[in-house]
């Protein structure tokens, strides 16, 4: 009598060499922290395209905790700063950082309902984010040292820029992933678009400086 076989499920193919999961940050390749920085848009877009229903994405489930409307605006303003950070750097010797303006304090966006929704928060962070690499990008490795200075904060390097953009993603995406879970916004979508953040990292290749 023939039985029969039970179909295994397939297992993702994890890379032989370092992932971004488990090489640190600090220890990335400048291309590797430009793939890194260059995935979390496609993270999000994974995550948050199939869902049709806008409502738990835009409150939080629990007192306290951000929803994904704020982890989205938390990105954008972070880019936001960076980016006028690296272009500063990039552009001028030594420039002082102090004098840039604030790009979250601008009167457009200081007005009511600038953020209409989660899909102009996460347009804006895309389009400020896809700056940000194509600057590094255009960077020679030797240029990624090079300083702007400040007195409020603290001297800051294109390369110490850059790392802070993907821990302050790590951090954004991580709880993001959460909220996505306890708010119910994944029910019902494709597995795809459920994959959490840890195995998604295991995926991405990276290289050690």
């Amino acid at each position: 009598m023939s039985t029969a076989m039970k179909p295994h499920a397939v297992q993702p193919r994890y890379p032989d060499s370092p992932t971004a999961a488990g090489l640190p940050i600090s220890e990335h390749t400048n291309n590797s922290l430009i793939l890194r920085l260059h995935m979390t848009v496609n993270h999000l877009s994974r995550w948050l395209t199939p869902i049709t229903d806008p409502r738990p994405l835009v409150h939080s489930v629990r007192r306290g905790e951000p929803s994904v409307l704020e982890l989205l605006q938390r990105l954008r303003d972070e880019e936001l700063v960076v980016f006028a950070y690296m272009h500063a750097i990039a552009n001028s010797i030594n420039p002082d950082l102090d004098r840039i303006p604030d790009p979250r304090r601008s009167p457009e966006r200081l007005a009511e309902g600038f953020d209409r929704s989660w899909l102009t928060v996460m347009a804006e962070f895309r389009r400020v984010r896809q700056s940000s690499c194509s600057l590094l990008r255009a960077l020679p490795d030797g240029a990624w040292s090079r300083v702007g200075t400040s007195r409020v904060d603290h001297d800051w390097q294109v390369r110490t820029l850059a790392e802070r953009l993907a821990h302050h993603d790590l951090d954004c995406l991580y709880a993001m992933d959460l909220a996505l879970d306890r708010s119910g916004a994944r029910r019902g979508i494709n597995s795809a678009a459920q994959v959490h953040l840890d195995e998604i990292l295991r995926l991405i290749p990276v290289r050690a400086k």
